[in-house]
């Protein structure tokens, strides 16, 4: 009996055609030019830019206004120290949006009439604090709430500012949680009622999962925002990045502390945005492949 021989290891590999070898070397010099004739351009208005800025007329005096390497050194230990406190209030104040935003956006998707007032309510809070400018709200929390004189409250400006913080972008992420949640196919619900499970069994495995992973880029952006926002505080008092910086220009008449300032926002906020941009794009190949519902 004649026993089949089985192909090598060897004989199976893959061979491309020189056809296709010739296409990939030839997307690979469209890549090269590409990138080339990018950091090219990119040099030359570069180049372009710098040249009309230093031959403006005013350059010099703008430059020892905005642009003083002494204040610079100055300013950078005190804003740095600030700046820590922005970053604490971005943690906490991040921490009690996420939860606040899914239990109004919960509060805004459950069905029935017996829950119409929390539904309506859940609506009011964030259609005032989405229409209310986040300024305005912290001017109210901050400078509103010690006039009340009531026993047991803060007068922190911190705490008060990070209040209104959370109140405004509560309202905010809530939306953004309520269009992940409403847009989870109904079909979802039926296949888990079908399962066996109840309504909250059916929310909580099924349908939050999936709601919560298609918002993940928006959320990351709303944090990338608050982020920022957290230096609104300043108008209370607290010592942030930003009053650290207006103490110093305050004092010496220079600007320069509050560029500082503006560049270390800056760099916190390049690795969030560039993630936010790694993730967006990681679950847009995800979904393209079919691995998200």
């Amino acid at each position: 009996m004649t026993v089949a021989k089985q192909p090598s290891a060897a004989e199976d590999a893959y061979v491309p055609s020189e056809r296709r070898r010739e296409r990939e070397r030839y997307k690979r010099s469209r890549a090269r030019r590409a990138t080339g004739l990018a950091a090219l351009s990119t040099l030359v208005t570069g180049a372009v830019l710098f040249v009309v800025v230093v031959n403006s007329p005013g350059w010099a005096r703008t430059k020892e206004t905005f642009f003083s390497a002494h204040y610079a050194r100055v300013a950078l230990p005190q804003v740095l120290e600030g700046l820590w406190l922005n970053v604490r209030l971005l943690f906490v104040c991040g921490a009690c949006v996420l939860v606040l935003g899914m239990l109004l956006a919960l509060a805004r998707t459950l069905r029935g009439p017996v829950f119409f007032p929390l539904r309506a309510l859940a609506t009011a809070y964030t259609d005032f604090f989405r229409g209310l400018p986040l300024i305005i709200c912290l001017l109210m929390v901050i400078f509103g709430v010690p006039a009340l004189r009531l026993q047991g409250v803060t007068t922190d400006p911190v705490v008060l500012g990070g209040a209104a913080l959370v109140l405004t972008y509560a309202a905010y992420v809530a939306e953004v949680f309520r269009a992940g949640i409403e847009s989870v196919h109904p079909s979802q619900r039926a296949a888990a009622r079908s399962l066996g499970l109840n309504s909250r069994q059916t929310l909580r495995y099924v349908v939050l999962p999936q709601a919560v992973r298609r918002v993940v880029p928006p959320l990351l952006n709303d944090m990338v925002s608050l982020q920022k926002d957290t230096g609104l505080v300043s108008i209370g008092g607290a010592v942030d990045a930003v009053y650290a910086a207006q103490i110093i220009a305050g004092k010496d008449f220079n600007y320069t502390p509050y560029v500082v300032a503006g560049l270390l926002f800056v760099a916190l906020t390049i690795p969030m945005t560039r993630f936010t941009d790694w993730v967006t794009a990681r679950m847009d190949r995800r979904r393209a492949q079919g691995g998200l519902v």
